[in-house]
């Protein structure tokens, strides 16, 4: 089969949620990322860091013309600068929490504070409690730009539909120990702690939502969390912590069955699956050790991205990649399903070559044919 005929085949494939029941093969989800141009196409950079809108075309055009002649595609957005908007800094949940966000070179985001005691985190709630969030959010030239950007270009600021996971949040802002004995030593405030995370959420978001000109009946449904850190919680911990945070926003944006609820959370967590799957959610991403057989006795309905190890995908080891896909497409069909998108259980790296990419769709084309 051509990579033509694939790419049809796959575009079916994603009706549905992936589920489609005329779905000829298993779906693919890679399309790569920004992150990758740069050992593909040998060129120095940061992958992590900030690029200048006319460099990133640049790059992402170099690399989809590579990109066609090896899988058949172009995969990565290709901006043209001049298009380039960008609104005043919005400040986010972090800081809302008095931390403070950090790029380091040849890194990823950090979100660091100094609250380490049960007294600082209950003096911080009381603050946050009693902030007025949307004037802290916004600069004091929000208003005059965002009118003046509407006016030349016509766009709105973004909806606030994916943020950092209740416990990642948590434990950034806390630490990781200190939220473990907190639930053991302080209850009362562990829950007021999640209790808070759950109103900043539906504050920040309603804001957002008033900005970029939506009323309460006519916003867009669907939210996501990035949660690796729910990985360190116990059942019994997470049940009080995390769960309530997911389940409240779901409540308010993802009511209707096929609205999304999304988690995200490259880590061992899989003794979560039990309460994650109360919540119905429509799509997830767990770690390279949470593989699909598990995750679909749990959740029949949810669409499964992964479950490569992202270290697998970018090793240039060809029999892994072939094994690990394999795996995955023998599991999804013998569980009598669908619902599998073949995508990295994490991050997509800088050094996963569209080489790799093709043995994944060759793979796909060899085990993957329902």
């Amino acid at each position: 089969m051509s990579f033509e005929q694939f790419w049809k085949d796959d575009e079916l494939a994603h009706q549905e949620n992936c589920f489609f029941d005329g779905a000829p093969q298993v779906a693919l989800g890679l399309r790569m990322s920004d992150e990758c141009v740069y050992a593909e196409l040998e060129e120095e950079g940061d992958p992590w860091g900030r690029v200048d809108p006319v460099r990133q075309y640049d790059l992402n055009r170099r690399y989809n013309d590579k990109a066609e002649g090896i899988v058949g595609k172009r995969l990565l957005p290709e901006i043209k600068p001049e298009t380039v908007v960008e609104f005043p800094y919005v400040k986010r949940i972090g800081e809302v929490f008095e931390g403070e966000y950090e790029w380091p070179p040849h890194s990823g985001e950090w979100l660091h504070s100094s609250i380490e005691t049960p007294a600082e985190l209950e003096n911080m709630l009381d603050r946050v409690d009693k902030l007025d969030i949307e004037s802290f959010m916004f600069p004091e030239n929000w208003e005059e730009k965002k009118v003046e950007i509407f006016e030349k270009w016509g766009k709105k600021p973004e909806v606030l539909r994916h943020i950092r996971g209740p416990v990642t949040l948590a434990t950034s802002i806390y630490g990781v120990e200190n939220l473990v004995y907190l639930y053991y030593d302080s209850p009362e405030l562990y829950k007021r702690f999640s209790e808070t995370i759950l109103n900043v959420i539906l504050k920040m978001s309603k804001i957002m939502d008033r900005e970029a000109g939506f009323s309460e009946k006519n916003k867009p449904s669907g939210f996501s969390f990035a949660d690796d850190d729910c990985s360190l919680l116990n059942p019994e911990m997470y049940e009080t912590f995390g769960y309530p945070v997911l389940e409240g926003v779901f409540a308010y944006y993802s009511p209707a069955k096929d609205d999304r609820r999304y988690q995200h959370s490259d880590s061992p967590m899989a003794h979560l699956l039990p309460q994650l799957a109360e919540l119905d959610l429509t799509g997830c991403n767990f770690g390279p050790t949470v593989l699909v057989d598990e995750i679909r006795n749990y959740m029949p309905q949810t669409r499964i991205d992964g479950c490569i190890a992202p270290f697998t995908f970018m090793s240039n080891d060809i029999s892994k990649i072939r094994d690990e896909v394999k795996r995955d497409c023998m599991m999804i069909k013998d569980s009598g399903t669908k619902g599998l998108n073949i995508y990295t259980a994490g991050s997509i790296n800088n050094g996963s070559t569209l080489e790799n990419l093709k043995v994944v769709m060759e793979t796909i084309m060899e085990f993957g044919r329902y």
